[in-house]
């Protein structure tokens, strides 16, 4: 019986996992998933390492060890999460080399506290950069104001970026000219683009979970069958075709003249990554945001539920670029109805953020907890 996850890859598209813990690794689940189900690459964030570390008990036994250490909370999270990606890393160590440094990435985000800070975003990157010591390490950086001069620097100095929260195209543009801007600055710098990756984490089911709220409410006191239909029409499709129109738009962004002088010396495109493509809405499809994202050279990185959901009955073809001209008449027709996109993803970049500041700070929380505990006792 056929794998449908490898039907991805046959379409051009990776595939990386959005989870990360010491059992996953331990256990040998992961060199499973990069064997059996073409997995490669990882994702984490500050929720994934919540759940890992806070939520369970499976770092008792390191948490106990580090308490005899005169550390505080934040450091001994960190030293955690460090083992976890470096562990990671050595497992899909291979991928990487296979692939030439295409893939087998696994991504660490620096503190979401940075999010509205330059160079705090920049220190930190370059110090976990110099303690994982992995060649395929990303470093997620959240697409803020403050985060594009610091993406844009730290491609120049070589550092793999994946650039996450992700929510419009307007600020997509700008994360694809701080990428370019980075390569071209690492050339200016005498050092070759060649070795550089990076990803732009574009995130899905947030856009229809907060759209699609706004198109019931108006359904619910709509009284015309023409405008119930339309608004009916439009729920459950916003964020596939904004997903859609950045694909297209990408494969202008990495194309031309400019584009063209850096790949004559190596340099390789910033691929769109779908995150967040677990279904939340359970009238839809389970694979929904699977099945209508998969394009060559993008990455899909997907939860546990929805890997084996798509194992079993996803359906792979090439429909990023089916009915481009569908997509645009979505997102052209939501101003009528009362929706405006450019606001919707401002508040959803601040959420995310706000979220992942949330998730960290219940970490450190967790963590110090446990360590006052073992100093009590």
């Amino acid at each position: 019986m056929k794998n449908n996850l490898i039907g991805l890859s046959e379409q051009g598209q990776s595939v990386w996992f959005d989870f990360i813990c010491s059992t996953l690794i331990e256990s040998g689940d992961l060199a499973r998933l990069v064997k059996e189900d073409g997995v490669n690459g990882v994702t984490s964030n500050p929720s994934i390492f919540e759940a890992a570390i806070a939520k369970s008990d499976d770092y008792d036994e390191a948490l106990s060890n580090l308490d005899a250490e005169d550390l505080c909370a934040e450091e001994i999270y960190e030293i955690l999460a460090i083992a976890d990606i470096q562990a990671a890393c050595d497992v899909l160590n291979d991928v990487y080399i296979r692939t030439n440094g295409n893939d087998g990435f696994v991504s660490l985000e620096v503190s979401p506290l940075l999010a509205n800070d330059t160079d705090g975003t920049l220190k930190a990157a370059r110090r976990l950069h110099g303690l994982v010591q992995r060649p395929n390490l990303m470093i997620k950086v959240p697409a803020t104001e403050s985060g594009l001069p610091a993406i844009r620097t730290l491609i120049s100095e070589g550092i793999h970026v994946n650039v996450t929260l992700l929510f419009s195209l307007a600020m997509y543009e700008q994360v694809a000219e701080a990428y370019i801007a980075g390569l071209e600055q690492r050339v200016a710098n005498g050092e070759s683009p060649a070795s550089v990756r990076s990803v732009a984490s574009f995130f899905i089911s947030r856009i229809d979970g907060k759209v699609d709220a706004m198109l019931r409410e108006r359904l619910e006191k709509s009284n015309g069958p023409a405008d119930r239909a339309l608004l009916q029409g439009l729920i459950g499709k916003t964020a596939i075709a904004n997903a859609k129109v950045t694909y297209a738009r990408s494969k202008n962004l990495f194309a031309g003249e400019r584009w063209n002088a850096l790949v004559t010396q190596g340099a390789a495109e910033q691929r769109l990554l779908w995150a967040s493509t677990s279904t939340k809405d359970p009238a839809f499809c389970d694979v929904l945001y699977v099945e209508e994202l998969i394009g060559m050279n993008t990455v899909n990185t997907i939860p546990a539920a929805t890997l084996a959901a798509f194992r079993d009955h996803g359906r792979p073809r090439p429909s990023l670029e089916e009915d481009l001209d569908g997509a645009r008449t979505v997102l052209a027709t939501l101003p009528g109805v009362g929706v405006n996109l450019d606001v919707i993803t401002a508040d959803l970049l601040a959420g995310g953020v706000q979220s992942f500041i949330d998730a960290y700070e219940r970490l450190i929380s967790a963590v110090e907890e446990r360590r006052l505990d073992k100093i009590r006792v």
